[in-house]
């Protein structure tokens, strides 16, 4: 008789019982069916795996799967807002863009066609850029102008948490401008990179990079924000220094104010390579370009913004009065000595008489003296006419 569909069982899955006497009390729990198993092959054995054990590499010799886990999210991708898109916002934006973050621009003029060679979105009207709702405003403008621009920005269409941050080259002023003008509920990070396109030529690498975090809230939110934005310079090897803003615009008088000045005073003099330049004067040369290629109005920003910068103005012009009156008074060292500092007596005129035999000669001696006496009268007259 053949066996029904219900009785093909698998190799691992026990046959029908069939019925057998009560058990008793000295019968086992095991003892109440008899199993039967159908021929075939064994079944495999169980394998037992700790979950939190080490586990071996596999053909590629790649890290097992527990250690995969641990590796570091990606970094976080921000929408970010340069506000100010000349030279200095696309020379960020270059970076910001091969980082994968998503770069909007603002600015007076229209930098449309650049920012789309940069992969960038240009805006030309500031309420369409807010309410694109950027994670971050980037305030790229120069330092004459950033008040203006902050003003005109219709921040009541941002987010209520968003970040702004600036580039400028004081932070006194951004800071107090930004913590005057914002809602209290928005973040402010002041950033100096304290490099430009020209010296960041070959990279950030070793740059420094200056920043102070004003005001970040404390949830997790913002708090990963502001670290992913700051990983931004952080990822291009840069130096991060972190430093409160009065104590950066003191250094930066010292600094790049200062660098400034002697480059725009080297510019007055219009200096020009020669045939015999000295490694020296090819360095100044090459300071003259580097200032004299940013605008004027960011010297003036730094001089009128940075209220370090008139007496660092003051003990240049001390040390270059104090350099003169150290030379001039050698050369006055020297003349003196020569005037009237002599070894023993001081030197005689002497005559010299050739010949005594004139002396008897008072002919003679009278002619000449009255040939020098018209001598002198001519030099006389000469010298009155």
């Amino acid at each position: 008789m053949a066996a029904s569909p219900s009785a093909r069982l698998h190799h691992h899955q026990p046959s029908p019982c069939r019925h057998l006497p009560a058990r008793t009390n000295h019968q086992s729990p095991a003892a109440r069916c008899l199993w039967r198993r159908r021929p075939g092959p064994a079944a495999p054995p169980l394998r037992l795996r700790a979950t939190g054990a080490a586990q071996p590499l596999d053909s590629n010799d790649s890290l097992p799967r527990a250690a995969a886990e641990l590796e570091p999210p990606p970094p976080l991708r921000l929408k970010i807002a340069v506000v100010g898109f000349g030279n200095y916002g696309q020379f960020l934006a270059r970076t910001l863009v091969a980082q994968g973050h998503t770069v909007l621009a603002h600015s007076r003029s229209d930098y449309s066609a650049a920012a789309a060679a940069l992969g960038a979105r240009f805006f030309p009207d500031p309420h369409d850029l807010c309410e694109c709702h950027p994670d971050v405003v980037l305030l790229s403008t120069s330092i004459l102008s950033a008040e203006a621009v902050v003003r005109s920005l219709p921040v009541h269409r941002l987010r209520r948490d968003t970040l702004f941050a600036d580039v400028l080259s004081v932070k006194e002023f951004p800071k107090n401008l930004l913590l005057g003008a914002l809602p209290p509920e928005f973040d402010i990070i002041c950033t100096h990179p304290m490099f430009g396109p020209e010296s960041a030529g070959d990279g950030w690498a070793g740059l420094p990079f200056v920043y102070d975090e004003v005001r970040v809230g404390a949830c997790a939110a913002r708090r990963a924000r502001a670290d992913a934005f700051l990983d931004i310079f952080a990822r291009e090897g840069c130096r991060m220094v972190e430093m409160p803003c009065a104590e950066h615009d003191a250094h930066a008088a010292g600094s790049q104010f200062l660098t400034h000045t002697v480059g725009r005073m080297l510019a007055a003099l219009e200096l020009r390579p020669t045939p015999v330049d000295t490694r020296g004067y090819e360095t100044l040369l090459r300071l003259v370009d580097n200032t004299c290629s940013d605008s004027f109005d960011l010297y003036n920003g730094l001089f009128m913004y940075n209220k370090n910068s008139t007496e660092l103005l003051n003990r240049l012009e001390w040390a270059m009065d104090a350099v003169k009156k150290k030379l001039f008074d050698g050369l006055h060292d020297v003349l003196r000595r020569q005037l009237f500092d002599f070894d023993g007596e001081p030197p005689t005129a002497e005559m010299v008489v050739v010949g005594g035999d004139d002396l008897d000669n008072d002919g003679d001696d009278e002619g000449d003296a009255d040939a020098g006496d018209g001598d002198e009268s001519g030099a006389g007259a000469g010298a009155e006419e």
